[in-house]
């Protein structure tokens, strides 16, 4: 059975010079040393399962806190920064829309030389 864990792994690991590592005991996705993507299953108790990605902002995190409040919420400690979480619990999820965000993530953290050389 494909966890939703596998399924961040495989979308993050398909993204060129990234590594996942533990960071405060969640499964993190690094590109050149700076962190694009975590995955955390009940964060502190919140019941939530959920992969935290960057944005390219705090209006862009406001737009879609208010767009989709079913899917998207603010994760702890990476909020100020602009950082949204993706609800990854239950039957409804939009894989392919998580991924596509996991990517964009990726470009937002990766350096130009990758950017420039193709990226994804």
């Amino acid at each position: 059975m494909t966890t939703a864990l596998d399924r961040v792994r495989q979308a993050a690991l398909e993204l060129p010079e990234t590594e996942e590592r533990l960071s405060h005991g969640q499964s993190t996705f690094f590109v050149a040393g700076k962190q694009f993507a975590q995955f955390r299953d009940n964060h502190h108790g919140d019941g939530k399962t959920v992969v935290c990605v960057r944005t390219s902002g705090l209006d862009e995190q406001a737009m879609l806190l208010e767009r989709d409040p079913e899917t998207y919420s603010k994760p702890a400690y990476l909020h100020s920064s602009g950082w949204i979480s993706i609800n990854l619990a239950g039957g409804s999820v939009d894989w392919v829309h998580a991924a596509n965000r996991i990517a964009e993530s990726w470009e937002l953290a990766a350096p130009r030389r990758l950017l420039e050389a193709g990226g994804r």
